[in-house]
């Protein structure tokens, strides 16, 4: 399905980048999906997802809270609002579910993680890992919402 595509991991910058998602979607009145990824081992010989029974309980647990975010922000938006919202959870590695994700997408949203900068020079990328694999394998334009402050 095409429309927006937001990540959610239940931090700060994720809810950002929800509250960004849900103002864009509401403006194009677009289909927002949000999208929440339970990380789950990684294969010793393939490097594929491995999920254990557990992972069940702690996917049900992220759909529920990333309900609850979707909800909350939607609330804050008043009249204007996407579309429609879709809630997606899936086990996996969250860059690679998003690049997936991307190739459905019209547009792909995900919050900046990183350090910050020190002495004029960045100690740390200005965006964590996820995001800059997101950005370099995307089909798809992609938005990174910068953490708030």
């Amino acid at each position: 399905m095409s429309g927006i595509t937001v990540g959610v991991d239940g931090s700060a910058n994720a809810r950002g980048a929800l509250e960004w998602a849900m103002k864009e979607a509401a403006m194009r009145n677009a289909h927002l999906t949000v999208l929440t990824v339970n990380e789950v081992a990684a294969s010793f010989w393939s490097g594929n997802p491995v999920t254990v029974p557990a992972d069940q309980t702690l996917l049900e647990a992220a759909r529920k809270a990333a309900t609850e975010l979707a909800d909350k922000a939607s609330s804050e938006l008043g009249v204007s609002q996407p579309a429609s919202v879709a809630i997606k959870a899936v086990n996996g590695f969250a860059a690679d579910e998003l690049v997936s994700a991307s190739k459905e997408a019209d547009l792909l949203v995900v919050g900046a993680r990183g350090g910050a900068h020190s002495g004029g020079l960045a100690s740390h990328s200005p965006i964590g890992s996820i995001s800059n694999k997101v950005l370099h394998h995307a089909w798809c334009p992609v938005v990174v919402v910068p953490a708030a402050g």
